[in-house]
């Protein structure tokens, strides 16, 4: 059954066989770039990711939650030759780190209860830490974290609102923890501005 399902890939374009491996077809680089030009939350995001990225100097993702994975749309890179980067389609667990626990902090209740069930159990005291920690992200209106995905990382990720006020996406920026040591205040309101004029955005469009 798989091995007639990918031939029908093929046919389409979808999947590329080579010496019996298989990989992603034209096809499908052709829907991702469609993707990237007709996706209404990039380009409503990409100049404030741009003039964010320039302003601070750092990296700007945007990520978006898909089942219990966050998965990075779009990325603008720092042109400082040591910098931070979440390449464009990967995807971490709804579990550590800022982007993942924003997102996760911004989910609709029932969702983030399965999210956190699955994670930790029901009515376990790692769970309840978990809520705890979410409720603080929401209340405090971004997440921030430091080495918890990727060693040497600081990142800050806060929520992008649509119009019936309903959580996104989010936008990360996320620096080498050295050279956001110290600065963190000032990397955080960059990113919470930024954040907020692309939901502007969002709600008018």
């Amino acid at each position: 059954t798989l091995y007639r399902q990918l031939a029908r890939l093929k046919r389409w374009g979808f999947v590329l066989e080579v010496d019996g491996h298989y990989a992603p077809g034209p096809l499908g680089l052709q829907l991702a770039l469609g993707f990237d030009l007709a996706s209404h939350l990039v380009r409503q995001a990409r100049p404030d990711m741009l003039a964010l990225a320039q302003r601070s100097q750092e990296s700007v993702g945007l990520i978006v939650a898909v089942n219990d994975q966050a998965v990075c749309l779009d990325m603008v890179e720092s042109q400082q030759s040591l910098r931070c980067s979440f390449e464009k389609g990967r995807s971490v667990p709804l579990r550590a780190g800022a982007s993942a626990k924003c997102l996760l902090a911004h989910l609709p209740e029932a969702a983030r209860a399965a999210v956190l069930d699955a994670q930790w159990g029901p009515g376990t005291p790692a769970r309840q830490a978990a809520q705890d920690e979410l409720d603080a992200i929401r209340r405090a209106g971004f997440a921030m974290s430091a080495a918890e995905v990727d060693p040497g990382v600081w990142g800050c990720s806060v929520p992008l609102f649509g119009a019936t006020r309903q959580a996104v996406g989010a936008l990360t920026l996320m620096a080498p923890i050295l050279r956001a040591q110290g600065q963190e205040q000032v990397l955080i309101r960059m990113a919470v501005v930024a954040a907020a004029r692309i939901s502007r955005q969002l709600a008018i469009h």
